[in-house]
């Protein structure tokens, strides 16, 4: 069953979905909005890549042996999740009775996007950016490599999105779709502006001045650390037109809170 979605708002974009009587949707904690009465809530640990959606069945494999199976796939799923910094815990939301409807927001300003799986591509999304997805979506980490630089890293963890269905992700500002085979085969952006890509697109983190006067010069003056995140191949980028450092960085700016100079903070004192 297609999940039927609509994105609302414009600063602040919400997703709202109508449920058909068993259709199942989950998201992380802290991204449920409002449900009506007669969709019910459960929070579960491990999401279904840990298992077979509908739960344990035939895929599975009977008796102690799919139960095991299943538990050992759980505890890894929640394990990765704790190496990843995220919440232990999916929240699944069901309608029964008929029709129900429940919404989902991201935690920043900015877009929301539905994406579409049909079996053949998996879809990669910064640990920031997911909200919900139907049951049927499968839901992995992938670790993409260490921190590189004295800021960014954000593309540290990606989490994986395989099998059929509506995965919904969110991102700040404004969504910027770019496919490397249009620029030569290879894009380098921002760690903190991908949002998510295609499977077949290669990720990594290439240094751009080491310890050498230019990259002091860029990790220093510039903020942008000592690297980039390159993006190369064939297949859809959404990058993000604002990075959750540089909205933190503003609002402590706002606030009167930074009172850095153009070092960037990094020899900043603050006097209490």
């Amino acid at each position: 069953m297609t999940l039927q979605q609509q994105i609302v708002g414009n600063a602040m974009q919400m997703a709202v979905c109508t449920l058909r009587p068993g259709q199942t949707v989950y998201c992380e904690a802290g991204k449920f909005l409002f449900k009506t009465a007669n969709v019910s809530m459960e929070t579960r640990l491990g999401g279904p890549g840990s298992r077979p959606a509908g739960g344990a069945g035939p895929g599975a494999g009977g008796g102690m042996g799919g139960l095991l199976r299943q538990a050992m796939g759980t505890a890894m799923q929640v394990g990765q999740r704790v190496l990843a910094g995220e919440s232990l815990a999916f929240q699944y939301f069901t309608a029964a009775g008929g029709e129900g409807t429940v919404g989902f927001a991201g935690v920043l300003p900015g877009e929301m996007r539905a994406l579409e799986l049909n079996g053949s591509r998996a879809w990669f999304a910064e640990k920031d950016a997911f909200v919900a997805a139907e049951e049927t979506v499968q839901f992995g980490i992938a670790f993409a490599g260490g921190r590189q630089g004295m800021s960014g890293g954000e593309g540290f963890i990606l989490e994986k999105f395989t099998g059929t269905g509506t995965v919904i992700i969110a991102g700040s500002g404004n969504f910027i779709d770019l496919n490397p085979a249009d620029f030569g085969g290879r894009i380098e952006v921002d760690t903190g502006c991908i949002v998510a890509f295609e499977d077949g697109i290669r990720y990594g983190v290439q240094r751009i001045g080491g310890l050498n006067r230019q990259g002091i010069m860029n990790a220093v003056f510039g903020g942008e650390g000592l690297s980039l995140a390159t993006l190369e191949g064939d297949g859809q980028v959404i990058l993000q037109s604002m990075t959750i450092e540089g909205l933190a960085n503003a609002l402590k700016k706002a606030q009167g809170g930074d009172k850095q100079g153009p070092t960037g903070g990094l020899f900043s004192t603050h006097v209490g």
